[in-house]
């Protein structure tokens, strides 16, 4: 049997292909995939970097229905609805044995080490299957893995009911962050973004405030909002100069959590090092979205969060397209000046 998938051979060369079906294993299950989100980490490893194999199937977040079931997969029925997380732990490294599943030294990943999801259906083994409430669409099931780097960034952070927190960069992950710490209680959140568009759609998510990252005193201008600083504050952008800001918005005994990939040196200030230094404050890096026991906290509470309603998933989803479609999407991408957040296919369309 075949089915339509997108496959990438090198860097800018994706092809819509019909390929076989995946054949599942004992522990195994197919999956048809209803929706497919673009991360951000997809599009300098599409247009860019390329991924660790190739030909493959790019695409990690994702939902759909279960269409079969290997013989060793139990507590699943077919047509039970499921979200994946894509990590694939060894279990056997020593941060796997610690149950830190996001340093795992031998996974295996959706999309990027083994074929993803850019296709209409996957075989998903049974230790990556999530159930997925009735009242939470297909389409905001498959934005659970952006949210759960959200939660583990405030997990990272040590976040607590009553801090103060400011997100730098609010793009789909930016975005479910502002959303999940007012969700656990924060006392109030701005964003920061250079656009006005994404700051926009922050204030409609439930900023209480925002900035336009392009102002020389933007840190000053956090600063003052919150009384001296945030207790929390994360940069999802990956910019040197967002995380120099960052620094320099934090309160005393402030976290400083660095999220957002950045291929860039980052060279602190003398006022950022005296202010880490008298301020006593914590830079801690968060690394995808995965604790004990696995795939964590960062998911379940994730979902738990979208089936209450406390998560807007319509909000960050900006396109919604066929999967014909994704050759020219990433050719806008790469060329620049398209307003995004979360770019979702759908493969059944």
């Amino acid at each position: 049997m075949k089915m339509k998938a997108v496959v990438m051979y090198k860097p800018r060369d994706l092809r819509i292909e019909q390929v076989d079906v995946p054949k599942i294993k004992d522990d195994e299950a197919l999956i048809k995939i209803m929706a497919v989100g673009v991360c951000g980490s997809d599009i300098p490893r599409i247009n860019e970097f390329g991924a660790y194999i190739s030909p493959i199937i790019p695409g990690h977040e994702f939902a759909g229905e279960i269409v079969e079931l290997g013989k060793d997969v139990e507590g699943f029925k077919t047509g039970d609805r499921v979200t994946v997380p894509p990590l694939i732990p060894c279990y056997q490294c020593k941060y796997c044995k610690l149950g830190v599943y996001s340093l795992c030294e031998k996974y295996s990943y959706y999309g990027s080490r083994c074929n993803g999801a850019f296709a209409q259906y996957i075989a998903v083994t049974k230790k990556n299957l999530l159930k997925v409430a009735a009242n939470i669409s297909y389409e905001c099931a498959a934005t659970t893995d952006p949210l759960a780097n959200a939660m583990h960034g405030l997990l990272q952070a040590k976040f607590k009911k009553g801090d103060t927190v400011c997100v730098y960069g609010v793009g789909t992950i930016g975005l479910y962050m502002v959303q999940a710490a007012k969700a656990l209680g924060a006392s109030k959140v701005a964003a920061v973004d250079v656009g006005e568009e994404k700051l926009k759609v922050a204030l409609k998510c439930g900023a209480d405030q925002v900035f336009n990252g392009m102002d020389k005193d933007v840190a000053k201008q956090v600063c003052d909002y919150f009384g001296g600083g945030a207790d929390v504050v994360a940069d999802i952008t990956g910019a040197p100069i967002a995380q120099l800001n960052a620094i320099l918005s934090a309160a005393k005994l402030g976290r400083v959590v660095i999220i957002g990939i950045s291929h860039k040196g980052l060279q602190l200030t003398e006022q950022a090092v005296d202010k880490i230094m008298r301020g006593q404050i914590t830079v801690i890096g968060s690394w995808n979205s995965f604790s004990d026991p696995f795939p964590g906290w960062e998911w379940t509470e994730g979902l738990r969060l979208m089936e209450q309603g406390k998560i807007d998933s319509e909000a960050v989803i900006s396109h919604r397209l066929k999967l014909e479609e994704a050759p020219a999407m990433f050719e806008q991408l790469h060329k620049g000046g398209v307003f995004f957040n979360k770019i979702m296919f759908l493969p059944w369309e």
